[in-house]
């Protein structure tokens, strides 16, 4: 039976992310941990041992957060379909805990992929709270893909298909 949830949304992404960081981990690169989405079981089958009905709890901060090379790091995953990206797929508690990680020399990013142009980009906070407060002076629901800067498009390499890491690099030698 298929699912009918908007909670699945750019799971296949995320699994590329999660295989990315895998990677990273085994040449000692990075750890980087998946935050699960907190969840409160109303009904579990004992038999089956499967959560069968539940709610989310609390308000979930980002999908990920750890170390590379000693600089602590969040992001989280988002993905559109569009040639923009929505303001609703950025919440404002992810807001708020990506600014109080940067306020403590963390670095804080999205990584959004626009399936339509197969392209992921970094969005490091600092960049997406400037596109953010714009669009909403501007009355805008969205980013257009041209407002994001294409030094910034993660590129697959060799063992790793989303490196974002590279593209990290690029933002910190700026």
């Amino acid at each position: 039976m298929p699912w009918n949830t908007h909670g699945l949304r750019g799971s296949a992404f995320e699994e590329t992310i999660n295989f990315t960081n895998e990677v990273y981990m085994r040449h000692e690169l990075a750890v980087i941990q998946k935050i699960s989405t907190p969840i409160t079981p109303i009904e579990v089958n004992n038999k089956e041992r499967i959560i069968t009905k539940a709610y989310f709890g609390e308000k979930s901060t980002v999908d990920y957060i750890g170390v590379v090379q000693g600089i602590a790091v969040c992001f989280d995953a988002k993905e559109t379909s569009y040639k923009n990206f929505p303001l609703k797929n950025i919440h404002q508690h992810q807001l708020h805990f990506m600014q109080a990680f940067t306020a403590q020399d963390g670095i804080a990013f999205l990584l959004i992929n626009f399936k339509v142009f197969s392209q992921v980009f970094f969005v490091p906070y600092q960049k997406l709270k400037t596109h953010y407060e714009t669009a909403q002076a501007n009355n805008r629901k969205s980013i257009p893909h041209a407002h994001f800067d294409p030094k910034f498009i993660v590129k697959k390499s060799a063992g790793y298909p989303v490196h974002y890491l590279e593209t990290l690099n690029i933002w910190l030698q700026q």
